[in-house]
């Protein structure tokens, strides 16, 4: 997946599996196992690029989620585990139950922007389809996936661990971000750039 950037995990198993000549789908690797194999090898080989592309996405994603704030956004996938990518951007769930107000704040603020929706899956079972609204700042694509409000209790499914996906509120991400500017090694690289 790192290395030729692929960023659906269903595709990357697909194609590994199919590269290995593995049939038989007990020996395929689940998402939660591909996710920690990702998460190892970013840790191993590219630690630094890793970093500065994380510490990226959740920038953007703070600003995104301060921009919404009304609407109690929530900072999901892999930019919470550090795993993302530029290409996958930020994902953020935000709640209403009519998308319209979430509408007038990217006319307000003169966002450009693409109108979709999201197939989500839940622990009763369900599947539901939720709009989204995508759009790039800077260069990071951006996703608002809405979910109605009643979804702040019971959120959707998260792909990976096939547990409720409650992410991250702002105050968290700013943390996350506040940690990684004062670990260890980012101290060490701002005494070698001196």
């Amino acid at each position: 997946m790192r290395e030729q950037g692929l960023l659906e995990l269903d595709h990357a198993r697909r194609q590994a599996v199919e590269r290995l000549g593995i049939s038989n789908r007990r020996c395929w690797p689940d998402n939660a196992e591909i996710q920690a194999a990702l998460e190892d090898e970013y840790r191993l080989f590219q630690p630094q690029t890793q970093k500065q592309v994380t510490a990226a996405l959740r920038e953007q994603a703070l600003a995104a989620m301060q921009t919404f704030a009304e609407f109690e956004p929530r900072l999901v996938g892999q930019s919470v585990s550090g795993t993302a990518s530029l290409e996958q951007g930020v994902r953020l769930h935000l709640f209403a139950d009519d998308t319209r107000p979430i509408v007038f704040r990217l006319i307000d603020k003169g966002i450009p922007w693409q109108a979709g929706d999201s197939q989500h899956r839940y622990a009763d079972g369900t599947r539901q389809m939720h709009p989204s609204f995508a759009f790039v700042a800077g260069e990071i694509p951006i996703e608002l996936v809405v979910l109605p409000d009643r979804a702040r209790r019971n959120p959707p499914l998260s792909a990976i661990s096939d547990r409720p996906e409650r992410g991250l509120d702002a105050d968290a991400v700013e943390r996350l971000l506040l940690e990684d500017r004062d670990s260890p090694e980012e101290a060490d690289n701002q005494l070698d750039a001196r």
